[in-house]
């Protein structure tokens, strides 16, 4: 028969065959965006900023903003830095040589790694070591939370 002879019957089952979905893969479907939300859900709550705690990268900033003199950092300018909110260790080390201030009573002893009690930052700068000599150096910031 052809489609002009009238019969609906098989014109009908093939647009409802065209429409319908396994009910597993639509299951399955169904399963994957919600583990995706979730994963990303997870992946967003880590990236988020810990506001209860100091944080170490922005007294990084401002220590470095104070000893920066034309993109070179002047050692002895981080004794100009104001007062900290939290105890603070501030250090540059540069061609062997170490200088470090400390601001709060409860000052961390040493620049060294983070711990549970507190918050490492560090980023690598260029140290003005003597008139016309500068060198590549770390400038390292601990704030005990």
């Amino acid at each position: 028969m052809s489609r002009s002879s009238g019969d609906r019957s098989e014109a009908g089952n093939a647009a409802a065959d065209r429409a319908a979905v396994e009910p597993l893969a639509a299951l399955v479907a169904v399963l994957a965006v919600g583990a995706a939300l979730g994963l990303y859900v997870v992946a967003l709550d880590d990236a988020t900023v810990d506001r209860e705690q100091p944080g170490a990268e922005t007294t990084l900033d401002r220590v470095e903003r104070t000893a920066m003199v034309g993109g070179v950092v002047e050692p002895d300018r981080l004794r100009d830095a104001e007062p900290f909110r939290y105890p603070t260790t501030a250090t540059v080390e540069a061609d062997g040589t170490t200088w470090r201030i400390k601001s709060g009573e409860d000052a961390p002893e040493r620049a060294g790694t983070g711990d549970g009690t507190t918050a490492v930052a560090e980023r690598s700068v260029t140290v003005r070591v003597a008139p016309g000599q500068n060198v590549r150096g770390t400038l390292r910031v601990v704030v005990r939370r």
